[in-house]
């Protein structure tokens, strides 16, 4: 029991130290960070730190405040970010900090709040972004090459860095100056590349590592991937496990930049999930096996707004399978699990820092204790079960310890479990996106309550159809195929190729007499075409780079061929992004002609880029009424490469906006001017997810996917900010011919919470200080999201109930007084707590271990409802 309040009271003085050394003006009082073999060093003192990657441009700076408290609240000491260059330099030399590129604001906000912060300046940042974040503008420098010994490129990357810097030292935003700021980061992931570049790229590590630390700024540098960094620089780990990875230098801490806590999703791809068994494993076995700084890539993905996202083909939504969704709403059991797993390795922290390195001590052939000591007998410890399959008991330190498969029991005492990554405590969450049930205000009628009885956004549509070809006089005519971003410069996703042919009547009796028709090959093309033959569409095709076979028909005379190059993102990770267009390469030839094939790459092209409506603005609020917009009718749809909008209200309410987009094709949208994304109603392949999914192993992207057999994307985030209680204006471009009468306007909000525990769980780790702790009794918590109580328990068993929160059944032992029990102390209130114990719900099968499983619903919080929670159990043992 004293070794066991003396670590709580020790975790105590290192939290209080960051808390009260607040000053007036200052978010914390100044500190020097420097580092060691073992952890960086704050203020004198070693730290065990945990990461949250939030990245300030995938949500608007209205979002931000919550997601720094709840990644605060989910034990994070940390916020990590990359720099986005090519939002903050468009134009080279014309910067921008402004709305989502606010990032002084985003840093200030992270330091009220208490936390740390790791900028990773990069300035190539990958992130699935567009371009990897470089502005497109950098590709058109005469001699350029990126990311190697090149002074043009090195020129421009140490005036953007250099740039970053000097705002935030301007700022007073660095840790010796009272800011958050205690590192930054150097390029990228460079390690994945260099050996592209030969010697060249052994001297641009070295060159960067210099102008970085050149540049003064008073905190430690990172380069994550980057065996070769130098000895000044710290190399960190990236993936989805760390615990065996060691820096190039016995004087650097083990650094984890990026733990891959789900993964990206393309555009007709299955949706991947990581399990938090697993995850938890992972963060476990990495400060088990002496790691000190680990990062959640991401702990909030966000959304791709505008045509940010990167690939090529990677969906507008970020959502990452992150701990804090895609809207700002907390993954559960993730997030639970993750908060419980950080406060247990938190109550190690006293030991932890004390130790240079751990005792290893192997308790079977695949279990394995590490034991960290420090003074005053104190002493934590991990014991690990790596074993994939089998659960076994293991003896430490003269006691039995029972480890799950593919799991870590963490021992803050060297006694008592805390915590194992395999056993979750944490409530279950079960979303849902619907349309609005709740009476508005209309803003025309502040008196007039009106109810929503369709989700669809309107019933009345307008509607611009986009010519087909040469639209405006920016066009131009050329000899050749010219490469799409060097005509582009990526201001639109489109460009038109137009060229005209003469088909003799001898070609056609030849088609005729031999029952053929021509074909138009493009030898390689990316990322998709639409082919038009004489204003017509007759196929796309799309691809990485794949050749393009499409059978054509011609009339007598000359015929117009007419390709709509379209990008979906840019690249954004490989050597040579300079190099990496878009467009076509190689060949043009039609097939098929009298006297042998016809190449046309060579003849005369007309170029148009974009769009005739991105020219207008059509999306703009501004003077919208003046384009020439028509009254849209049912008849008049599907249609291809057609302008739509319509007005629409918003859902009451503060939950998560999202605009089903499932009726539509392809194409982008605005709400009130604001670029919402690219949309897309690819659908994922039948096959390759799983019914269920095992945590144990190691995992992959491909391990536990979802969505199989359906669109990768349908629901589409518009930020709260964005709109106004009615009269949204809402502008798509749509490629393909969707229906937008049919799409609608849905919230996303948490409607269940479940709960599921059985009696020989782990008492709450925040009693941990507690005399009594052994004797404690285990606890579930439920809680709606704020606006929200708990309405109705749907199920309460305290026995040995089956299933999960999709469907609990009772089983052959139950105490029938659970759902009375449960519902008094929870209707009514945002959260409670119930002991799982005898003490509170009887005995109702003697001799075996019970479990209470429980599920609520969540409904709009009353006016009278109390937002405080409600606590049954016993209050002294």
């Amino acid at each position: 029991m004293q070794n066991r309040t003396l670590i709580w009271l020790q975790w105590l003085a290192i939290a209080l130290t960051v808390t009260f050394g607040m000053v007036a003006g200052e978010y914390f009082k100044p500190f020097n960070v420097s580092y060691d073999h073992r952890a960086l060093i704050i203020d004198g003192q070693r730290r065990m730190l945990i990461s949250a990657g939030i990245h300030y441009p995938r949500a608007t700076p209205e979002m931000w405040p919550d997601l720094i408290a709840k990644s605060k609240e989910g034990g994070a000491d940390v916020v990590q970010t990359y720099v986005f260059w090519s939002g903050h330099e468009p134009v080279r030399g014309q910067y921008n900090f402004e709305g989502r590129y606010d990032l002084v604001k985003f840093v200030k906000l992270v330091g009220s709040s208490g936390l740390y912060l790791h900028l990773r300046i990069g300035p190539y940042v990958c992130a699935e972004w567009n371009f990897g974040g470089f502005p497109v503008w950098l590709r058109d420098i005469p001699g350029i090459v990126f990311r190697t010994d090149n002074a043009p490129f090195k020129e421009e990357m140490q005036r953007f860095v250099k740039k970053i810097v000097d705002v935030m030292r301007e700022e007073s935003l660095f840790s010796w100056q009272g800011g958050p700021i205690i590192m930054l980061q150097i390029e990228n992931e460079y390690g994945n590349i260099e050996g592209s570049f030969g010697q060249k790229g052994k001297d641009y590590v070295k060159w960067a590592a210099e102008m970085a630390v050149g540049l003064e700024a008073g905190v430690p540098w990172v380069m994550c991937k980057q065996t070769d960094a130098p000895e000044y620089i710290i190399d960190a780990c990236n993936g989805y496990y760390c615990d065996g990875f060691k820096p190039n230098s016995n004087k650097k801490p083990i650094f984890w930049t990026e733990n891959w806590d789900g993964w990206y999703t393309n555009w007709g791809g299955r949706l991947p999930h990581r399990p938090v068994e697993d995850l938890a494993f992972a963060v476990a076995r990495f400060y088990q096996r002496g790691g000190s700084f680990q990062n959640y890539y991401m702990f909030f993905g966000g959304t791709n707004f505008g045509r940010t996202s990167g690939g090529p083909n990677l969906i507008t939504s970020y959502d990452y399978d992150a701990p804090i969704d895609e809207y700002g709403l907390l993954s559960q059991p993730k997030w639970g699990h993750l908060k419980d797993l950080h406060a247990a390795i938190k109550l190690c922290e006293p030991a932890l820092i004390a130790a240079e390195s751990a005792q290893y001590i192997k308790l079977g052939s695949m279990q394995e204790a590490h034991v960290y000591r420090g003074n005053k007998s104190i002493c934590s410890a991990f014991l690990a079960n790596i074993d994939e399959h089998k659960t076994i008991s293991v003896q430490f330190l003269g006691q039995y310890y029972t480890l799950p498969p593919w799991s870590v029991s963490i021992l803050p005492d060297c006694k008592n479990v805390a915590f194992n990554t395999a056993k979750i405590g944490a409530q279950t969450s079960i979303k849902v996106v619907d349309f609005d049930l709740e009476p508005t205000l209309s803003a025309k009628n502040s008196a007039l309550m009106i109810q929503k009885e369709v989700p669809l956004v309107s019933d009345s549509w307008m509607t611009f159809k986009e010519p087909i070809g040469v639209w405006g006089d920016g066009n131009f005519t050329l000899k050749g195929i010219l490469e799409h971003l060097n005509v582009t410069k990526d201001r639109s996703d489109y460009l038109w190729y137009i060229t005209r042919i003469y088909v003799s009547d001898e070609d056609v009796l030849h088609w005729e007499d031999n029952e053929i028709n021509p074909s138009l090959i493009i030898d390689s093309m990316r990322d998709l075409v639409r082919i038009f033959i004489n204003g017509e569409l007759i196929g796309s095709a799309r691809g990485d780079w794949v050749k393009v076979v499409q059978k054509v028909q011609f009339k007598q005379g000359y015929n117009d061929v007419m390709l709509l190059s379209e990008t979906v993102g840019l690249q954004n990770y490989g050597a040579f992004l300079e190099k990496d267009g878009a467009g076509f390469k190689g060949q043009i030839t039609l097939t098929g002609f009298k006297n042998g094939d016809v190449n046309i790459t060579h003849s005369p092209w007309t170029y148009q880029v974009g769009l005739k409506g991105e020219f207008l603005k059509l999306y703009a609020t501004k003077d919208n009424e003046s384009s020439s917009w028509i009254n849209l009718t049912d008849d008049e749809v599907p249609s291809t490469l057609t302008w739509y909008k319509t007005y629409f209200d918003s859902p009451g309410g503060k939950d998560p906006v999202v605009l089903d987009f499932s009726s539509m094709g392809k194409g982008q949208a605005w709400v009130n001017g604001h670029h919402i994304g690219r949309y897309w109603t690819l659908v994922a392949p039948k096959d390759g997810c799983q019914e269920t999914c095992d945590y144990r192993g190691a995992y992959d992207s491909d391990k536990c996917n979802t969505n199989c057999g359906k669109p990768t994307q349908i629901w589409y985030h518009v930020p709260r900010s964005w709109l106004k209680p009615s009269d949204n204006l809402l502008v798509m471009f749509e490629e393909t011919g969707g229906n937008p009468f049919e799409i609608s306007v849905k919230t996303v909000s948490v409607k269940t919470v479940c709960g599921q525990m059985s009696e020989d769980y782990y008492p709450p780790l925040e009693m941990w200080a507690h005399p009594n702790y052994n004797k404690m009794t285990p606890v579930v918590h439920l809680q709606c999201e704020d606006g929200y109580e708990i309405g109705s328990i749907e199920f309460a068993s305290y026995g040995t109930p089956q299933g999960s929160c999709q469907g609990f059944s009772i089983g052959n032992c139950h105490a029938t007084n659970s759902s009375d029990i449960l519902s008094n102390v929870c209707e009514g209130r945002k959260s409670c707590e119930i002991e799982v114990s005898n003490s509170v719900f009887g005995d109702p099968c003697p001799r075996t271990v019970k479990t209470l499983a429980v599920k609520a619903t969540c409904k709009p919080s009353s006016s009278s409802s109390s937002s405080t929670q409600r606590y049954a159990g016993v209050s002294d043992i």
